[in-house]
């Protein structure tokens, strides 16, 4: 087959170098004995019929290389250069050995790429190291693309595999395979985390997880260390994935074959176990392991024999840990785990049993064999019985039953085959559990297979296993074949190409030989059944048999117990020595039954299905070779009892051939793992052991069966693309089909080489090379005349230049000659003036020297006789002045001396008097330390004084008793005296009709009179009574005042002392102040950014039940479902969340849903439970950050609060104490004011008025707090020392401004005075009003007994129901508090129900009295009337009730609508109302306006239910019009722009002073007056933020279809970059065509966003905003793609990213948006494009890459270093040292070594506050609205 190969490409050789103009340029292949091949140029030209070739080296050595003389093959030829490293090998214009070697090892060495396609084959290389290229953003990236479009990868081939399963319904198979260690179980285990990941579960059963922890359970019992690997997968799996109609995991199920059973009790060097033991061991000190008897793998012999019982990095603990965690995960409970882990621990004794020879014959177990005891007691056998079978045997004759001793080799031998018997039930135990707990009762509707299995193997010693693997390699191998083929054909037949049969290597030959009748495997299993049968006699019946009738049977020369195959792959030599035994793998019948006897439950469940196993030779099996075999065996077909058990062979053959029934029946995706190196060295390429693996794997055949067709696929656009350059304006034609047919055929002559198909060109070996050969050429003289021409540019310009300075220096060197001539007939006739008015000079000069000299001495002695004047002069003055100054300071000297002696007279008299004062204050402070031991009958003073005090305060209490008798006998008098009184008046009034009564009227009067002065008598008395409690009060509030006075003088003193110290800390705060803001800012931020997440989490859960029960309700006919799905915002904030019959659909709905799933529904309840409160600790949490700076202030206090001592202590208490005394008199003072102004217009009174008892209340008080005060001074005191540190702690400094306030306050002291004297103008007013206030206060504080009564009630109610809900599991806790919660609500409902009406009651009842009343007044007079007023009407009506007539013209802003309207109201305005029509035809935010209006008439007549209802049916809606329109742009936009608004509106018109700052007039009277909404407003704000997310999740639903076609795909700069030869997997085309988007489709949706955006009215920082993630959105998914697409990573690429960036900006600033953030977001972006572009070649280019890309992490340059491509022939790649050096320069950066920029993330959304300047009043409803029953008020 190689020979065909070569043949192939010798045609192919041949043809090119005969089209080279050039042939000795030529760059070709050698072979080499080290590296395999080698690269080699020709020297010389190739003519026909030369014997060898003069090549050069790359290093630059010179050598000849003989060519065949037999075949005349010429060396296989290099690509060029620009096709190297491509994703595709297919792309590669000569395919063959060589090109694919070293295109694999360009990936890995120098680009450290894994993954590579060659067709169908995804080729894997394992790196050896840990790559950051598998993490959740990755699977996002790789999620729904096409398999062409991004970079070879695993996750590729998965979603290639889920697609067409969805697409083609269809089930699949990911077939992974490679030797040991090549990393095929990684990759199946990545495979299958991207199904997991992407479809998710189809339940709540988390099948997902489940699927994924079958793999750490199947590593620790399946999978062991080699010398070459140390995760070595010891046997295959097939493991098929279910999904549902809706293509979500619903289970799995798993098909072993091949373990590996020999290794449980043999291990070479360096090897180990199953890692499952060596977890067992590390984990023996647990004392759930303890019973196990388990200690050091190196102490057992199963585990001890590689002596390698650790690998380095892996912890065995962790690993049970995870395995046991796994367990549970899959339902195997710990009882179970136990079992199996006890199972495992009788193994590892089992191998430490020892046998001992008794004589040659025969063999014994010593007694009392401790592991023997401790394998008996962990499987529950006898001792007796397993040391008596373990070294006998059971000889079975016709008539008789011999039993036989067995000799010590046999006998372990037994032994060993025992544990691999146990270990190998135990494992198909365990797999079956897996199943169990992987199936699901969903009906399964397609799965994917994944396959992991040996790859083709060959040692030095090739047994039974090798076979094995190699036979099902074989048979892998035609299926893969076979499918090549059939996908090339199928290509041809959709393209019309007319179809030559391709001679493939068929291995069906092999397989025949391996399996037909009367092959191998069927003479083995009759060499089994032969009585004497050996592998000698098997191989001579082979030799016979097939040596001279297949040509793939060879014989040994040296040897006669092994044969050679012919394998596909290889050729292979096996040893028959141990076929037979291992194929039989028999164990003792004897052993099996006492196994089966056990009282251990789990071992009897592992052999409850046992088969007999004797041998039919009935001889005792050995140790069969290295290794041994377990098949699980087929449970379709029974066998019968008589029969034997099946052979190895047998059962492998059948389970190989139900395997290749289930691949034939899906469509198979093949992954193909290479191991680069024996040594797990980190990216490192042997080329000879790669070479191996890609011809055992079939790469190289699918290279071949390419390569014999026409591997090289083009359409015609990419043709036309890549190749304009090669046509001429005349050949371009508008047909692009024909113009690409009508220059190929003028390019390439021979029509053999290509064909044309529907949409492509298809293209032989070697023709796209020839074409990139003329386009390098073409372009090379394009650069070439260019060069040319910019030469002869600049030459001309050069000599223009040289003509145009030598002008000019003619011209000035004429210019300069004739300036000299005139310079020097200038100079002559300047000599001579010059020699003028020299002469002149000097003679002029003499003269002037001698007057200055004449001039000079009489100034020095007209000089110097004035200073001798006036020296005398001032020796005169400076002699005065001397006298003056020592005289003064004579006097001074007195003066200070008699200053001193004052001064220090006056300190020896203070610190005499501070002395005294100290020793006083020290004996104050040690008086309750030494209080036993200096005044020992202190106590007995303290409790006569305690006793007096009570004394006096019983004398207090009995005098207030007899006042309020008095008052109450006076109270009915007074009530009878006012009775009499009215009813008088009543005869007053019919002695004005009846004149005639006068007489008997006037004596009547005279006794009223009579009686009238009697009254006044006793009024007198009270009065006298009133007057001595004034005097004791006024006595009281001087003592006060003179306590106040003191505790001024010391406040001010500390307001001094608190001023200075608050200088010092002023600016060590300030420091704090800008650190703390700073932190609190960043933490604002994440800390809002958590919650708008939990908010975004909390709406999927919501949704996600909301499908839940639609789907239950869908599965219930004949039940209607009505949606009351509450957030945890309204149940939070709101008392009712629907309307009646909402409700009434919700309760129906719930019983549907927990008849159904009671613990689904817990459940989630649970989670939203969960999410409540984690949201209410996220607002309390950013509420407490606005205090982190107090307490931080508190932190930097401690040091100043330690420096102040007790004293300071002392004084802080004083004056905490004068602050409250101050507050109380200020508070008592205010309402003896109220009291007085009250009841100041009416000129009448008594001492039962509210001022009086006021003023007795007060008086009282004091008596009792100035008692108090006395007793809290002393313990204050004496306590002060023992409270220093736990001072320490608290906040004792007031801020200054505080202490101001409070001196402040202090100035109104002198106005108790003023009161007191006008207390006794009032007296007589207030003694009338006494008993009547003094019953309502009886009332009111019986009623609140009542409610405090209830209340604790309530409280130990809550508190039982709380023990009682600890005491519960979560799940019925949860529904029992949520039952709770319902009843409570239900209660306060009750109760607000039943206090509404009696308010009503009381409202009507008011409402007659008022109207009584009002006749009265106008009857008897204002004055009257005021004193006639009852007590309730004083207390419960207004002071001055007015009636304002409302006039309906003049519209107040409100909305007026009736209860049963409201459904009416939000169904118009909200659930039909059309975004586009209001949008355009209304106002902004109309709904929002119109919502408050009606809100605002709630408000306005005080019906809370009615704002409960319409708030609560808006939010709800609102969610419903989202749920059921989520995906519609304008709809979402609208809403987010009317919820923002509506919740300004509710922020403008709360009333607080903050918001009411921004309106007018007017709108401050609109206001809400009734409720605070403040609760609402955080619902409304979440709401709003749900919107925002939504709403960036329908645009980036709209956009990410556009960023790549329009960021990266499309070409904005026509011609700048051609697109590359692809290969098998196409990518999705770049060249603009109709269908795909542009970069002005993203500017155009972009624009359309903005508009729509603006006509809803959304707010301006909103817009911002949503920008700014919109672009966020665009660079990250562009750069994402960018680090996943190698074709994209060319210097072409960078300049048109950078212009589409640039279009960006410009966008940006069309629209006014360039400070909103958005340009920053693409910082990433630009530089990644930047750095596309530079120079990186030097240490200063790196240095310049260092600094210019900040904003990009390490793992992103280096990615987009490794993936820079050259488009042409001119870029150069980047080196491997280059990017060194870029790696060490930024080794010390602190960054995520994250390398995809996560898409999902959203920025968090604020809502600043954007008053409306639109007035309510004049806002008009359109009837298009359907609003005709709401009125306007």
């Amino acid at each position: 087959r190689n020979q065909e190969i070569q043949d192939i490409h010798h045609v192919f050789c041949l043809t090119f170098l005969f089209c080279l103009p050039v042939s000795q340029c030529a760059r070709v292949w050698i072979p080499d004995a080290e590296e395999v091949w080698k690269s080699a140029e020709l020297t010389k030209d190739y003519k026909n019929g030369d014997a060898s070739l003069q090549l050069v080296l790359e290093d630059g050595t010179n050598i000849e290389h003989k060519l065949d003389p037999k075949t005349k093959n010429l060396p296989y030829l290099r690509n060029p250069d620009i096709l190297v490293g491509e994703n595709d090998l297919t792309a590669l214009s000569y395919l063959h050995e060589p090109a694919v070697l070293h295109n694999l090892k360009v990936r890995f060495i120098d680009s450290k790429l894994i993954y590579t396609y060659c067709g169908i084959v995804l080729v894997a290389i394992n790196p050896y190291e840990t790559l950051p290229i598998y993490g959740t953003d990755i699977i996002n990236a790789y999620s729904g693309q096409n398999m062409g479009d991004m970079d070879p990868h695993i996750f590729a081939v998965a979603e290639e595999a889920y697609k067409q399963m969805a697409r083609d319904e269809r089930n699949q198979s990911i077939i992974v395979s490679g030797e040991s260690g090549a990393g095929k179980t990684v990759s199946a285990k990545y495979a299958m985390r991207y199904f997991a990941t992407v479809s998710g579960s189809a339940s709540e059963a988390n099948i997902e997880e489940k699927v994924l922890a079958s793999n750490p359970i199947m590593e620790a019992i399946g999978n062991a260390k080699t010398t070459r690997n140390d995760n070595s997968s010891r046997f295959g799996k097939y493991i098929e994935i279910g999904f549902d109609n809706r293509y979500r995991i619903i289970g799995a199920n798993m098909r072993t074959y091949l373990l590996e059973k020999s290794r449980v009790v043999f291990q070479a060097d360096e090897e180990r176990n199953y890692h499952i033991f060596y977890q067992l061991c590390a984990s023996a000190h647990l004392p759930e392991f303890k019973p196990l008897r388990l200690s050091s793998a190196n102490d057992f012999l199963y585990t001890m024999q590689g002596r390698s019982p650790v690998i380095e990095g892996v912890d065995d603990t962790k690993e049970l840990c995870t395995t046991r965690h796994a367990f549970t995960l899959l339902g195997i409970n710990e009882s179970y785990q136990m079992g199996l882990f006890q199972v495992l621990a009788a193994i590892l004794h089992l191998g430490n049993v020892e046998i001992k020879d008794r004589d040659a014959d025969s063999s014994l177990i010593p007694p009392n064999n401790r592991h023997l005891t401790a394998f008996c007691e962990l499987v529950g056998v006898t001792y007796q019985d397993m040391a008596q079978w373990l070294c006998h045997r059971k000889l079975k004759t016709a008539t008789e039953t011999y039993i036989k001793p067995l000799p010590r080799l046999q006998a372990t031998n037994a032994r060993d085959a025992l544990s691999k018997h146990i270990y190998a039930k135990l494992f198909n135990w365990i797999v079956e559990h897996v199943n169990k707990a992987l199936i699901t009762s969903i009906k399964q509707h397609s799965f994917i297979g994944v396959l992991d299995i040996y790859g083709f193997e060959t040692f030095e010693i090739n047994s039974f296993e090798q076979f094995c693997i190699n036979y099902a390699n074989e048979k892998l191998q035609q299926q893969f074949n076979m499918h090549v083929f059939k996908l090339e054909q199928e290509e041809y037949m959709k393209e019309q190409i007319p179809w030559t049969l391709i001679d493939f290597y068929d291995n069906q030959p092999c397989i025949n030989l391996i399996e037909a009748k009367m092959g191998i495997l069927d003479l083995l299993d009759e060499e089994c059944k032969m009585p004497k049968g050996s592998d000698d006699s098997w191989a001579q019946k082979l030799y016979n048999t097939h040596l001279k009738t297949c040509s793939l049977f060879e014989k040994p020369r040296m040897s006669n117990r092994a044969f050679i195959i012919q394998h596909f792959a290889d050729k292979v030599e096996y040893q028959c020595e141990g076929f037979l035994e291992k194929n039989k793998d028999t164990v003792n019948e004897e052993h099996i039954n006492v196994l089966k006897a056990s009282k251990f439950d789990l071992l009897v469940e592992l052999f409850q299905d046992e088969i007999k196993a004797t041998s039919p030779t009935g001889q005792v099996p050995g140790t069969g070779g290295r290794t041994r075999l377990s098949i699980k065996p087929d449970k379709s077909r029974e066998t019968s009892s008589k029969e034997h058990k099946k052979t190895v062979g047998c059962q492998f053959r059948n389970s190989l051939q139900m395997l290749m029934e289930t691949l034939n029946a899906t469509t198979p995706h093949y992954v193909r793992c290479i191991k680069p190196n024996d040594f797990k060295l980190a990216f490192s390429f042997d080329p000879k052991r790669a070479v191996q693996q890609l011809r055992a794997c079939g790469v190289l055949e699918t290279i071949r069966i390419s390569a014999a067709g026409f591997p090289s696929r083009w359409t015609y656009q990419e043709f036309f693309s890549r190749y304009r350059v090669l046509m001429k304006q005349k050949d371009v034609l508008p047909d692009k089909k024909l113009t690409c047919r009508n220059v190929l055929e003028k390019l390439v002559q021979d029509q053999d080489k290509y064909q044309f198909g529907k949409t492509k060109i298809f293209f032989r070996a070697g023709q796209v090379a020839y074409l990139e050969k003329l386009r390098a050429d073409k372009l090379r003289a394009a650069c070439i005349r260019i060069q040319k021409t910019i030469r002869c540019w600049l030459a001309r310009k050069k000599y223009l230049r040289q003509r145009s300075a030598a002008i000019t220096i003619q011209r000035f060197t004429r210019g300069y000659q004739a300036r000299c001539l005139a310079k020097f007939l200038r100079r002559t006739q300047a000599a001579t003036i010059i020699q003028k008015y020299q002469r002149m000079y000097v003679a002029r000069k003499r003269y002037r020297q001698k007057q200055a000299a004449a001039l000079a001495m009489q100034t020095i002695l007209r000089a110097y006789m004035a200073r001798q004047q006036y020296q005398a002069l001032l020796r005169e003055h400076k002699a005065v002045i001397i006298q003056k100054h020592i005289r003064g300071w004579l006097a001074r000297c007195w003066y200070k001396r008699c200053l001193q002696a004052i001064v220090y007279l006056q300190c020896c008299i203070r610190r005499m008097r501070a002395k005294r004062e100290l020793k006083k204050l020290k004996i104050e402070a040690r008086s309750v330390e030494h209080f036993k031991k200096l005044n020992k009958g202190m106590e007995n003073k303290i409790m006569q004084l305690q006793r007096k005090v009570d004394e006096q305060n019983k004398e207090n209490r009995s005098v207030s008793e007899r006042l309020v008798t008095l008052e109450s006998s006076y109270a009915a008098e007074s009530e009878r005296m006012r009775g009499e009184l009215g009813r008088l008046r009543g005869f007053e009034e019919e002695a004005k009709n009846k004149t005639n009564q006068v007489s008997s009227l006037l004596e009547e009067l005279e006794r009223l009179r009579k009686e009238l002065s009697a009254t006044q008598q006793e009024k007198k008395t009270i009065e006298d009574w009133a007057q001595t409690y004034r005097d004791e009060m006024e006595k009281m509030v001087s003592e006060l005042k003179d306590q106040n006075g003191l505790l001024k003088k010391e406040k001010d003193d500390l307001n001094r002392l608190i001023q200075e110290q608050s200088q010092q800390m002023t600016e060590k705060m300030a420091r704090a102040i800008v650190e703390e803001t700073q932190q609190l800012e960043t933490d604002l931020n994440e800390e809002r950014s958590r919650y708008q997440n939990l908010l975004t989490e909390h709406l999927r859960l919501e949704e996600k039940y909301d499908d839940l029960k639609e789907d239950i309700i869908v599965s219930k006919p004949g039940h209607r479902r009505t949606d009351s799905t509450h957030s945890s915002n309204e149940s939070e904030y709101t008392y009712n969340s629907e309307f009646t019959e909402l409700e009434e659909g919700s309760r129906a709905a719930e019983d549907v849903t927990r008849g159904i799933d009671t613990s689904l529904t817990l459940k989630l309840q649970k989670r939203l439970t969960e999410l409540e409160q984690e949201k209410q600790s996220l607002r309390n949490e950013l509420e407490n950050k606005e205090e982190q700076f107090q307490r931080a202030r508190a932190r930097d206090d401690a040091e100043y609060k330690k420096a102040r001592g007790a004293e300071l202590e002392y004084e802080s208490l004083k004056r905490q104490e004068l602050e409250s005394e101050n507050k109380k008199l200020k508070h008592d003072l205010a309402e003896m004011r109220q009291s007085l102004l009250g009841d100041a217009a009416s000129n009448t009174g008594a001492p039962g008025s509210p001022a009086y008892k006021v003023l007795l209340d007060q008086l009282n008080a004091s008596c009792e707090e100035l008692e108090v005060r006395k007793e809290e001074v002393l313990i204050l005191r004496s306590q002060l020392v023992s409270q220093k540190e736990a001072m320490h702690h608290k906040e004792t400094m007031t801020e200054p401004s505080v202490f101001v306030e409070d001196v402040s306050k202090l100035k109104d002291a002198d106005e108790l005075k003023q009161a007191y004297i006008g207390l006794k103008d009032t007296n007589r007013l207030l003694e009338h009003q006494l008993q009547t206030q003094r019953r309502g206060y009886d009332s009111e504080l019986e009623a609140l007994r009542g409610e405090l009564q209830n209340v604790k009630e309530e409280n130990n109610r809550q508190q039982q129901l709380l023990a009682q809900n600890l005491q519960l599991p979560p799940e019925a806790r949860i529904e029992a508090s949520l039952q709770h919660e319902i009843t409570r609500l239900t209660n306060e409902n009750l109760d607000l129900m039943e206090q509404l009406e009696k308010q009503d009651r009381t409202i009507r009842k008011l409402k007659k009295q008022l109207k009584v009343y009002s006749k009265r007044i106008g009857e008897m007079g204002a004055g009257q009337t005021e004193g006639q007023t009852s007590p309730g009407q004083m207390v419960d009506e207004p002071i001055h009730p007015v009636n304002i007539p409302r006039r309906e013209k003049d519209f107040q802003g409100m909305l007026e609508y009736k209860k049963e309207d409201e459904l009416k109201l939000v169904k118009n305005l909200i659930l039909e109302l059309k975004p586009r029509g209001v949008a355009v035809n209304l106002i902004p935010g109309l709904p929002a306006y119109v919502l408050f209006m009606c809100l605002r008439h709630a408000d306005y007549v005080n019906d809370d239910q009615k704002v409960r209802t319409l708030l609560t049916s808006t939010i709800n809606s609102i969610k419903k019009i989202l749920k059921k329109r989520g995906d519609d742009f304008e709809t979402v936009s609208f809403w987010l722009s009317n919820t923002c608004r509506f919740l300004h509106c509710l922020k403008q018109y709360s009333g607080d002073e903050a918001f009411m700052k921004h309106n007018t007039q007017r709108q401050n009277e609109h206001c809400l007056s009734n409720f605070d909404l403040a609760e609402y407003r955080q619902v409304i704000s979440d709401l709003a933020i749900q919107i925002y997310q939504q709403l960036i999740k329908c645009m980036e639903n709209i956009l990410q279809p556009m960023i790549v076609s329009g960021m990266l795909e499309h070409e904005t700069i026509q011609g700048v970059s051609g697109v590359k030869p692809t290969g098998l997997r196409k990518r999705t085309s770049s060249i603009a065509d109709e269908g795909t988007y542009t970069l002005d489709s993203i500017l155009r949706q972009l624009s359309a966003f903005h508009s729509t955006m603006c006509q809803h009215g959304t707010d301006p920082e909103l817009i911002k905003q949503v920008v700014k993630q919109q672009f966020y959105i665009i660079g990250a998914v562009t750069l994402n793609n960018l680090l996943l697409r190698k074709d994209m990573c060319s210097w072409s690429k960078g300049m048109q990213i950078r212009y589409n960036v640039s279009q960006l900006e410009e966008w940006l600033r069309d629209k006014g948006l360039m400070t909103c953030g958005a340009k920053e977001t693409l910082e990433p972006l630009i530089q990644a494009a930047q750095l596309l572009q530079v120079k990186k070649k030097t240490d200063e280019d790196a240095e310049a890459i260092c600094s210019m890309c900040q904003a990009l992490t390490t793992a992103q340059i280096v990615k987009v270093l490794n993936l820079y491509t050259p488009v042409n022939e001119f870029e150069e790649r980047v080196s491997v040292a280059f990017i060194r050096t870029i790696q060490t320069r930024l080794r010390d950066r602190c960054e995520s070594p994250q390398l995809l920029m996560d898409t999902k993330m959203i920025y968090p959304v604020t809502f600043p506050f954007n008053p409306s300047s639109l007035a309510l009043e004049t806002i008009q409803i359109p009837s298009s609205l359907n609003l005709g029953f709401l009125t306007r008020v």
